[in-house]
């Protein structure tokens, strides 16, 4: 019997044990370079989840992320980017994923099928009608995103969507459907495969979007980024020094005596008026 969902539909790849490495390599790159396009052909729905999520965080509020598997894996690792990154806060983006943390390195069996529990795990956070939800899932149908969302509808929060199949019963659920079309796996059935790599590069987009318009970039630089190792502490004096236009000792000593780049350049900069 065909299946409905294009990811689950037979791949167009037969007979995969037989192939070469090299073939198998190929291939399945082949398969990738559909799935920017595919992301491409979505952009004007992010720009409205990106500007919806704006507005709320402006108003203080914060931006979820809930899934199952790999989409919640997926999502739970965008959300952990955001505070080394950006010098955001911890709590002011953040993912949960079905089975709770135990489930980030191992199944949890029958987790994404309970309806209920998103809206529970929610709740913990005292999540409200200033947030903004985005449920994650490859084939649109998982009863854990779906009820989610449906209950967070009911709170007057604003909820989106990034699933891979078109016209999902997910993407009904929510005000902003995204839904890249990504075609069956490599794999059949492997959505970790271009299901997840388009949900990978839309977040990317919409974290970093958002983060550009809240002001946490200067130029193109991660200014408000967390100074946690040697790397990122060079790179934050490399930053200074393009910024200013001092040298790589004076940039150190801005970077120690204000702890952040931007304070840093700000101070300077206000200094030389």
């Amino acid at each position: 019997m065909a299946n409905d969902l294009i990811t689950e539909s037979s791949s167009h790849y037969q007979n995969l044990e037989g192939m070469s490495t090299h073939m198998l390599l190929q291939n399945i790159n082949r398969e990738d370079q559909k799935v920017a396009l595919a992301v491409e052909a979505v952009i004007p729905v992010i720009e409205k989840v990106v500007n919806g999520i704006v507005e709320k965080m402006k108003m203080g509020g914060r931006l979820f992320y809930i899934g199952a598997g790999t989409s919640g894996r997926l999502g739970i690792v965008d959300a952990s980017e955001i505070p080394p990154t950006y010098g955001m806060p911890h709590g002011k983006v953040i993912g949960i994923i079905a089975g709770g943390d135990t489930a980030i390195r191992k199944a949890v069996e029958n987790a994404e099928d309970d309806a209920t529990q998103a809206w529970k795990d929610l709740l913990n956070h005292q999540i409200n009608e200033n947030d903004f939800l985005i449920g994650i899932a490859a084939s649109g149908k998982t009863p854990y995103v779906i009820g989610g969302v449906q209950d967070a509808k009911k709170h007057k929060i604003k909820t989106a969507c990034i699933t891979c199949n078109t016209h999902s019963l997910l993407g009904k659920e929510v005000d902003f459907a995204i839904e890249v079309e990504v075609g069956p796996e490599f794999v059949t059935g492997s959505t970790r495969m271009k299901a997840g790599t388009a949900q990978k590069l839309v977040l990317n987009m919409i974290s970093t979007t958002v983060m550009i318009k809240l002001g946490k970039v200067k130029g193109n630089k991660m200014v408000d980024m967390m100074l946690t190792n040697n790397k990122l502490v060079k790179r934050g004096i490399n930053m200074i020094c393009e910024e200013t236009g001092v040298d790589t000792t004076t940039a150190e000593k801005l970077l120690n005596q204000h702890g952040s780049v931007r304070k840093a350049i700000e101070a300077y900069l206000h200094e030389k008026k």
